[in-house]
């Protein structure tokens, strides 16, 4: 039976929810992180495609989606489908996701035209940007429709980061696995191992985060997670320029785990993304849960989009272009579409676990329909949403410049010194200065868990 609270909407949510739901990012993240790591690279070692034209269409298609989102939030928001307000999408997008991710890197496309290379690029990566976000923005607003307690959306969005970082090792590490056994070459264990063991900490530290929290606070927790990730990036760049990777490889991979520390702040953003819809729902009466996630949507891939369009474009100016250098991964085509399926379809089966195990009980569709100048007013009105929009530009810039180059970390000696600059550029310096910048924007959200619970009383006491 409810409780008093929970019939207010402070709902109480079973492991069997959190886990459901948490399926829904692991999902996603087979094909966002496939994208997010290994797409730049399939591009310019596989089609050869011009490191300058990679790095053109991925600024063009996140420009898109910066239009695009918003129409796909204000759609979303304005309708209420019968299977679900939020989690219908995970059908009706799911299925055109599956096969976007699947055409996205066709093996006949190798033998093509560099004029048909071009488009054949430009048009799978669009349609995939764009179907993603039809799954993406309703799945972020299903947590702010399960449950107004704060505790409760801690839980959930520790479940859910967990669920998004098996996804996130299972690629980073099981793209290049997978890729060697389809292409039949020898696996190289150490570099899946750079590559993946950043996640690592998301295992024990998510699980651990309502007690870490009530022991060091909100932005403490985000202080301390920073100031490790920082310190990693600085041991990898002094290993990197003064001394052999290989001789050192142990204090490598452990300084790569203090980097993921610090880029695990990243996945804790998502939880305060329930918090600015709350503050909107008291200042304005609506709840414009998908509207804020697709703004969220658009600045978490606007620091992804940067990172896309300058790794390649500045690499090539420093000197190392990715096109002509000597690939650290496989270059079958056949082995990245075969893995690229496997991925795709396991996802979607993961979509239908996520649809099955959500319910929706705080979800509200506008009396009248959102408009484009309330999104841009609401966005201009609330100061909360600013500073969270803007933390997550730079820590998943921060994630993301670094992605596609760490597989050639753990090969540095094999590279002209030039090279060797540009990797540690975009691996280690980088994204530590991005770091710093996090905090100091943490510094100033104002939110805190006791004016979340005055909020919270004063909507539900509203009626």
């Amino acid at each position: 039976m409810s409780t008093s609270n929970e019939t207010k909407g402070f709902y109480k949510l079973s492991w069997l929810q959190r886990i459901g739901y948490g399926s829904g990012d692991l999902a996603q993240n087979l094909i966002f992180q496939t994208v997010a790591c290994y797409l730049m690279l399939y591009l310019t070692t596989v089609l050869k495609i011009n490191p300058a034209f990679v790095s053109g269409l991925i600024l063009s298609v996140r420009l898109i989606d910066c239009f695009w989102s918003p129409v796909v939030g204000r759609y979303i928001d304005n309708r209420n489908p019968k299977l679900g307000k939020y989690r219908a999408y995970l059908l009706y997008g799911g299925i055109p996701l599956t096969a976007a991710a699947c055409l996205l890197m066709l093996p006949q496309a190798a033998t093509w035209s560099p004029s048909m290379k071009l488009i054949y690029a430009t048009v799978s990566y669009t349609v995939l940007s764009m179907i993603y976000s039809v799954v993406n923005i309703p799945y972020g607003s299903i947590m702010a429709s399960m449950t107004r307690d704060n505790d409760e959306v801690l839980k959930l969005t520790s479940t859910r980061m967990v669920c998004a970082n098996i996804g996130q090792i299972v690629v980073q590490a099981g793209f290049p696995i997978g890729l060697a056994m389809v292409a039949h070459t020898m696996i190289d264990w150490n570099q899946a191992l750079f590559m993946a063991i950043g996640t690592i900490p998301a295992f024990v530290i998510l699980p651990s985060l309502p007690m870490l929290k009530s022991w060091l606070g909100k932005k403490g927790l985000y202080y301390l997670l920073l100031t490790i990730g920082f310190v990693g990036f600085v041991i990898l760049f002094t290993i990197g320029k003064f001394f052999d990777v290989a001789e050192l490889n142990t204090l490598v991979q452990t300084a790569k785990v203090m980097t993921g520390v610090g880029l695990l702040v990243g996945s804790l953003m998502w939880a305060l993304v329930p918090e600015v819809i709350t503050e909107a729902e008291y200042r304005t009466g609506n709840r414009p849960a998908a509207t804020v996630n697709a703004l969220a949507g658009v600045a978490f891939k606007a620091g992804f989009s940067i990172a896309g369009w300058i790794t390649p474009l500045v690499m090539g100016m420093i000197g190392f272009d990715l096109a002509s250098e000597e690939s650290a991964l496989p270059i079958d085509p056949t082995a990245w579409f075969t893995v690229t399926c496997v991925f795709a379809i396991v996802g979607f089966v993961l979509l239908l676990y996520c649809f099955t195990g959500c319910k929706e009980r705080i979800a509200t569709t506008p009396e009248k329909p959102v408009t484009y100048g309330e999104m841009f007013a609401e966005f201009k009105a609330n100061k909360c949403l600013q500073l969270v929009l803007s933390i997550f530009v730079t820590v998943f810039l921060a994630s993301f410049i670094s992605a596609p180059v760490n597989a050639y970390y753990t090969h540095l000696a094999e590279y002209s010194v030039t090279a060797q600059n540009a990797i540690l550029v975009f691996t280690c310096i980088i994204p530590a200065v991005l770091l710093i910048i996090v905090g100091g924007l943490i510094y100033k959200y104002p939110l805190t868990d006791e004016r979340l619970d005055e909020i919270n009383k004063e909507i539900e006491a509203r009626g």
